[in-house]
C-alpha cells in the first residue's frame, strides 16, 4: 500500500479534504543513491498538495492522518492515462501508413492515423479513469488508527 502523512483541513460528510505534509518522494530521497524526485517535486510543486479522501476514521479538522491507496491503484492509472494513448498513436499511424493509396502519401495518412489514434486514446482513458474513479478500491482511504 502507498501510505503518506497528511493534515486533514476540511470535512464535506463522508469524505475529507487533506493536505500532504511530505514534499513528494519516498524516505531515501535525500539519502546517498537516492533518486532525488522530492527536489523535482519541489521545484514543480510550490504549493502543499491537497487531496479529498475517503473519511473512514472519522477524523477532524486539524487531525493529523494516514492515507492510504491500495496497491496497484496509481499502476493502472498511469498505465490507462499515459500508455493507452500512446499505444493507440502508435496503432492508428501505422493502420493509416496502411490504407495510404501511394507511397507518397504515406507519410501523411500515417500522422492523420496517428492523430486519430492518440485522441481516440485520451478519449478512451478519460472514460475508463471516470468509471474508475466510483470504485472503492480505487480510492484513498484515512487509514482508522
Amino acid at each position: 500500500m502507498l501510505e503518506t502523512r497528511a493534515i486533514v483541513i476540511q470535512i464535506h460528510g463522508a469524505e475529507a479534504t487533506v493536505e500532504s505534509k511530505n514534499s513528494g518522494g519516498c524516505s531515501s530521497c535525500n539519502a546517498d543513491g537516492g533518486c532525488g524526485s522530492s527536489k523535482l517535486s519541489k521545484m514543480f510543486c510550490r504549493e502543499p498538495r491537497q487531496f479529498r479522501v475517503k473519511n473512514e476514521a472519522q477524523a477532524q479538522v486539524g487531525d493529523e492522518v494516514e492515507v492510504v491507496l491500495a496497491d496497484g491503484v496509481l499502476l493502472r492509472g498511469a498505465l490507462t492515462v499515459y500508455l493507452l494513448p500512446v499505444a493507440l498513436m502508435i496503432g492508428g499511424g501505422i493502420f493509416g501508413a496502411h490504407w495510404a493509396t501511394s507511397p507518397a502519401s504515406r507519410d501523411g495518412y500515417a500522422v492523420i492515423g496517428a492523430i486519430v489514434g492518440l485522441l481516440l486514446g485520451a478519449l478512451v482513458a478519460k472514460l475508463l479513469t471516470q468509471r474508475h474513479r466510483g470504485l472503492a478500491v480505487a480510492q484513498s482511504v484515512i487509514k482508522p488508527q
